[in-house]
């Protein structure tokens, strides 16, 4: 009895470790896809900037 319960612990013990691994993973991936969309934002509104705003050299 008390080898089933040892091995029970341990198989559960196992279970959420690798549930917590998963969550990790997830998280990981989402904060990747955020960061990279956020990347691409900005050198969008840099490019637009770069348009619309003329240097001050072109002036000389």
């Amino acid at each position: 009895m008390k080898f089933k319960l040892t091995r029970l612990l341990i198989s559960v013990g196992l279970v959420l470790m690798i549930q917590a691994c998963a969550v990790v993973a997830i998280a990981d991936a989402a904060v990747t896809v955020v960061a990279t969309g956020v990347k691409i934002t900005a050198k969008a509104v840099g490019a637009v900037a770069d348009v619309l705003i003329p240097d001050s050299d072109d002036d000389e």
